[in-house]
């Protein structure tokens, strides 16, 4: 789904096309924030400092992108 498309699902009336496209933004982010994440780690960024950009507690970021 390209943007263009996901923005005129978004205006649609109908809940279907809506939904449909709130879990390609879900998606999106995720890789977004999986990309940045790696990023950070890669220039140096400690995990506290990655919690904190994102509103979250660097225990949860770790959890969830350390390995």
């Amino acid at each position: 789904m390209d943007l263009e498309e996901l923005s005129e699902r978004i205006k649609s009336n109908d809940p279907a096309l809506g939904l449909r496209a709130v879990g390609a933004l879900h998606r999106l982010a995720e890789q977004v924030e999986a990309v940045s994440v790696a990023l950070a780690r890669e220039q140096g960024w400690t995990w506290a400092q990655i919690g904190d950009a994102l509103g979250m507690s660097r225990q949860s970021v770790h959890a969830k992108y350390g390995k």
